[in-house]
C-alpha cells in the first residue's frame, strides 16, 4: 500500500515533458494570429479558423525567409571580406526581398479568398499594429488644416509603408519601414509651409490641456 502512494505521489509530482522549440513557435505564431482574428469585423465562425491558418502560416514563411538569411548572412561574414563575399551579401539582401515580393500577394490572395476587403485591411492593421490608422489620427489632430489632398498624399504613403511593414521579420522592421515614410511626410508638409516643429509642440501643449480638463484641474 504504502509502495502504491508513493508511486502515486511521484507520478503526480513529475514534470510535463518540455515543450520543444518547434511546438513553442507554433503556438506563438498561432495564438498572436488569433488575436488578429479575433478584431476582424463580420468575419463568420466557420472562417475564422481557417483565416488564423493562413495569417499563422504567413508567419512562420517569413521566418523562413529571414532564417534563411540570417544564415546565409552568417556564412558569408566569417569569410574574408573581398568584393566576391561583398557581392554575395548584396545577392543576399537581393534574393531576400525577391522571395518576399512573392509571398506577399500570394498571402494577400489566400485571405480575399474568404475576407471581404474591408477584412482584409483589418488583418492588415493587425499585422502592423495600428500604426497606419494610429498615424493619421495623430496627423490630423495634429494638424487641423491638412487639406484633401494633403491627407490623401499621407495616407497613400502610410498604405505603402505598412505594405512592406507587413513582410517585416520583427517589431523593429516593422516600425522602422513606418518610420521612413513618417519622414517623407513630414518633409511634405514642411515643403507645404508647416513649421512641424511648432506644430508638434502646440499639438502637445492641446493634449496636455485636454488631460487637465478632464481631470478637472485648474490651468
Amino acid at each position: 500500500m504504502l509502495a502504491a502512494t508513493t508511486l502515486g505521489q511521484a507520478s503526480a509530482q513529475a514534470p510535463a515533458p518540455t515543450e520543444t522549440k518547434e511546438a513553442a513557435y507554433t503556438r506563438t505564431i498561432t495564438e498572436r494570429a488569433a488575436k488578429i482574428v479575433g478584431k476582424i469585423d463580420g468575419l463568420k465562425a466557420k472562417d475564422s479558423v481557417q483565416v488564423r491558418d493562413v495569417i499563422a502560416d504567413q508567419y512562420r514563411a517569413l521566418n523562413d525567409i529571414y532564417e534563411q538569411q540570417k544564415t546565409r548572412k552568417a556564412a558569408l561574414k566569417a569569410q574574408p571580406q573581398t568584393d566576391a563575399t561583398k557581392a554575395e551579401l548584396a545577392k543576399v539582401e537581393t534574393e531576400t526581398t525577391a522571395a518576399l515580393d512573392k509571398l506577399h500577394p500570394q498571402f494577400l490572395k489566400k485571405l480575399s479568398r474568404r475576407l471581404t476587403p474591408a477584412q482584409v485591411e483589418q488583418v492588415k492593421d493587425g499585422m502592423t499594429y495600428g500604426v497606419l490608422p494610429i498615424t493619421m489620427t495623430a496627423y490630423n489632430d495634429m494638424l487641423p488644416n491638412l487639406t484633401a489632398e494633403q491627407k490623401a498624399q499621407m495616407l497613400a504613403w502610410l498604405t505603402e509603408a505598412r505594405e512592406h511593414a507587413m513582410d517585416g521579420g520583427t517589431s523593429e522592421q516593422k516600425h522602422a519601414w513606418f518610420g521612413k515614410y513618417k519622414g517623407r511626410i513630414n518633409n511634405y508638409l514642411s515643403a507645404a509651409g508647416i513649421d512641424m516643429n511648432q506644430a508638434g509642440k502646440d499639438w502637445q501643449a492641446r493634449i496636455a490641456a485636454r488631460k487637465a480638463a478632464a481631470a478637472g484641474t485648474p490651468q
